[in-house]
């Protein structure tokens, strides 16, 4: 594990982003071929994803076939069924997963992009890092002002003051900046009220929003399908939500209009295709949550995902991600393509956090 300090501080209405504990796990097959996956936190259960890991999925994976992940993915889920569906066991296990995919990328030189569907090499990116809570009108004016120039194509601004007014402001003052053709998205981080949340429609609809992101609990989806049947700006979840049975509920509920799912959240690669597929297959968009560097290549793999969420993290234990102005270039090399400092991640991890599992 290894612990990854944000750059700028990240408040937002509920909590605060105080460090990306980074598990990773590097798997070995008995010829030799090696992937690399990793799942994160934002300050808190690093040690516990590790646990589950050590103790649990890791030994249960052992002398199983690697190229039949769909196959382990259910098994380990099942293995420990008691702790699913749930942050620890979706984050755990995504880590195995994401090193799988990456395994068999290495293993037919191919990038993940192309392996799990091909639909594009490059996506447009909206930037979150300049829009937290606590920043005034001024700076996210700025900020946004700043990433336009650099061709980025939008931003998303933190909502969930204590009184709508002071939302409005941060809102209007980026509106006002930035004119109508640049996209304004709005995260609530599950803050609100269903009535506060329904007060705040006119303002975004006036604004011409984005999207309204997690506006209410994420475990309310009859107050999610309420809000989005009277707000035309859709209405955004995923981030929260930890297996693709959670993503069907609320597809069937008509509770949003995007889904956000993160990969490491909902359990790695095989399932964050499933819900993307889920989505297409009803018409709906898929922005992922956070990880730009491993998102980057699935964005691109599905054609019904048209935002790279823009929030750097790794570039100080990785080469940065490929961009040409406002755009992620899906990455070419084989796997993940994630080019790991391997000597800085040796250094930075946590002491008594690296084990070794072998096939008994």
């Amino acid at each position: 594990m290894v612990d990854l300090p944000p750059k700028v501080v990240r408040h937002d209405a509920i909590q605060s982003f105080k460090s990306q504990e980074t598990i990773f796990v590097t798997l070995r097959d008995a010829e030799g071929a090696e992937g690399t996956g990793y799942s994160y936190t934002i300050g808190d259960g690093g040690p516990a994803v590790l646990s589950l890991l050590q103790h649990t999925l890791l030994p249960a994976l052992m002398g199983r076939e690697a190229e039949r992940i769909e196959a382990n993915w259910r098994a380990l889920l099942f293995h420990s069924h008691a702790t699913a569906v749930g942050p620890i066991m979706a984050l755990a296990l995504a880590a195995i997963d994401c090193a799988l995919w990456d395994m068999r990328g290495r293993k037919t030189g191919l990038p993940l992009h192309l392996l799990a569907g091909g639909a594009k090499d490059r996506v447009p990116m909206y930037t979150t890092e300049g829009g937290w809570l606590h920043l005034a009108p001024e700076a996210l004016v700025d900020d946004a002002l700043a990433a336009q120039a650099q061709g980025f194509r939008g931003s998303k601004v933190k909502i969930g003051k204590p009184h709508l007014a002071e939302d409005a402001a941060r809102l209007e003052a980026v509106r006002a900046a930035l004119g109508p053709g640049y996209e304004v998205m709005t995260d609530a981080n599950q803050s609100l009220t269903a009535a506060e949340a329904l007060r705040r429609v006119p303002m975004l609809e006036a604004l011409n929003i984005g999207w309204f992101e997690e506006p209410l609990p994420s475990d309310d989806i009859a107050g999610h399908a309420r809000l989005q049947a009277q707000c035309r700006v859709p209405v955004a979840v995923g981030e929260s939500l930890y297996s693709p049975g959670q993503f069907a509920d609320y597809i069937a509920a008509d509770a949003c209009g995007i889904v956000q799912a993160d990969v490491a959240r909902v359990g790695g690669i095989t399932p964050w295709l499933k819900v993307a597929h889920m989505a297409e297959a009803h018409n709906m968009a898929i922005c992922p949550h956070f990880l730009m560097e491993l998102h980057v290549s699935l964005v691109c793999a599905v054609p019904n995902a048209p935002w790279l969420e823009y929030i750097p993290q790794l570039d100080d234990v990785s080469a940065p991600m490929a961009r040409e102005g406002g755009m992620a270039l899906a990455p070419t090399a084989p796997g993940l393509g994630i080019d790991w400092d391997w000597p800085t991640l040796a250094a930075r991890t946590a002491q008594g956090s690296r084990f070794t599992v072998t096939e008994v």
